[in-house]
């Protein structure tokens, strides 16, 4: 399959499946595993493809010599492991939805979603890759805004408002980019003089920090989750906000290594803000889903913190974090919701006692809480520990502080389980029925591996996160 058919067949499969399963709407999640399988095997195929240094050339598209606007395809190890993460989640979202309402356009938007944030990863063109940024809110809105709860409106609006709006600031250093150098795709533009990297560096970084997101911008995020359907949640916290990490890797380290460096502290004080400020509200939180959501937003704030390091182990423990991060949250999104689906409650004071009814949701709910703490022996310990080990080597024993974030997300997961998972069932509880669909064990069990294997069996991550980083210090 040519690479460029990955990001635009998306378009004209989700447009006739929608209108050609309409009658058989549950033949629509089959198309749309197919799909996702195929760009999973794909995507591992360009893993064991990939040169020993430097991209893996998959092709050029669309030329417009005049303005050297080229669609460039083009992938690393770093690319190919958020395609793969990506392609696994899209996949798993498909079982913990098999029994979603209005599938045809449901799957069709699924479909969609997946070629523009293929393309994101895919492409080393700043212009596309902001349209390919841009052009994924439009499923994602409709995701949230039709599919979600209560306000889903009001949370769908101020996600697509309040990511396009900081976007703007990302593409307009990207513009600076082209206007200084003449060049769109990054392999021209970093071997060009910048006259401004300091305001081009904050530009893109507040596009990017309003995706992980970072505090004071998160705002947005936790009205989404709570908003969201439970598999949407996943994509949310799993896919996009990875968009913002990888941004800051691709862009600020890569195309701008020094300016990265003067700012580092600066990366160093948004991170540990998030961190702190996230979790201390997750320890308050009563509500399941938005302390889930505080516990994301907390974590990606180790993530900037290990890329501000902008060394071979730092970004290393990164990438193993984002990918971390999107295995461990996601069964702690989908239980929630769950959950909320069974009571009607999203309050864990109105639950209890839900181990007695659903002990295998419940025992996956520990045990990636557990995870998202720091337990050994899971991904979330590996994360973590990597990360902490790496910014002290580089800013001294002061960021050990970082190491607060685990005590606070000890406190709110503990809390948490004992209100929701242990303790005497409420009347809600007792009043409830707690069946499971197959698929959404399926799903939950494949997540329950993935903590487990990776936090014993790191190192494939890591060859992966090598990979991607030892060509970028070969030029740095």
């Amino acid at each position: 399959m040519v690479a460029v058919d990955i990001i635009f067949a998306p378009i004209f499969l989700a447009v006739l499946v929608y209108f050609l399963t309409k009658g058989a709407e549950h033949i629509t999640k089959y198309i749309a595993l197919g799909w996702f399988l195929v760009l999973f095997f794909i995507s591992f195929s360009w893993l064991h493809q990939l040169p020993a240094h430097g991209f893996l050339q998959l092709g050029t598209y669309l030329k417009v010599p005049l303005f050297n606007f080229d669609l460039t395809l083009q992938v690393d190890a770093l690319s190919v492991a958020m395609l793969l993460l990506t392609s696994l989640l899209l996949i798993l979202v498909v079982f913990t939805s098999w029994n979603e309402k209005h599938q045809a356009s449901y799957f069709s938007l699924l479909i969609l979603f997946s070629g523009p944030i293929f393309g994101v990863f895919m492409t080393t063109n700043v212009l596309w890759f902001f349209m390919f940024w841009e052009l994924t809110l439009v499923p994602m809105l409709f995701l949230i805004g039709i599919w979600g709860a209560e306000r889903r409106i009001y949370a769908a609006i101020k996600f697509f408002l309040y990511t396009h709006v900081f976007a703007m600031f990302m593409f307009v250093g990207f513009f600076l980019l082209y206007k200084q150098t003449g060049y769109w795709d990054i392999t021209q533009i970093k071997e060009a003089a910048l006259t401004t990297p300091a305001l081009i560096w904050w530009l893109m970084f507040a596009g990017f920090a309003a995706k992980l997101p970072l505090f004071p911008f998160h705002t947005w995020l936790p009205d989404a989750h709570v908003q969201a359907p439970s598999s949407i949640s996943v994509l949310l916290a799993g896919v996009l906000l990875k968009m913002g990490a990888y941004g800051l890797i691709r862009f600020t380290v890569e195309l701008l290594p020094n300016t990265t460096r003067e700012f580092a502290l600066w990366m160093v004080a948004f991170g540990l803000l998030t961190t702190f400020f996230a979790g201390m509200l997750a320890v308050y939180e009563k509500h399941i889903k938005k302390m889930v959501a505080y516990s994301s937003i907390s974590h990606m704030g180790l993530v900037v913190v290990a890329i501000a390091t902008m060394t071979y182990d730092g970004l290393s423990a990164a990438l193993y974090e984002m990918i971390g991060h999107a295995i461990v949250i996601s069964p702690l999104f989908l239980i929630a919701g769950w959950l909320h689906h069974k009571t009607h409650t999203w309050y864990m004071n109105e639950m209890g006692g839900i181990m007695k009814f659903a002990p295998y949701a419940s025992a996956i709910f520990i045990l990636a809480g557990m995870a998202a703490l720091g337990l050994p022996g899971t991904m979330g310990f590996v994360g973590e520990l990597t990360i902490i080990i790496s910014a002290v080597k580089s800013f001294g024993w002061w960021i050990a502080v970082i190491a607060l974030g685990g005590f606070i997300s000890a406190g709110y997961i503990i809390w948490a389980v004992r209100r929701a998972i242990h303790g005497e069932p409420s009347q809600i509880v007792l009043n409830s029925t707690f069946e499971m669909s197959a698929a959404e064990r399926f799903a939950l069990a494949i997540f329950t591996g993935l903590i487990i294997y990776f936090g014993v069996v790191p190192q494939p991550i890591f060859d992966v996160a090598n990979k991607a980083f030892s060509s970028f210090f070969g030029g740095m």
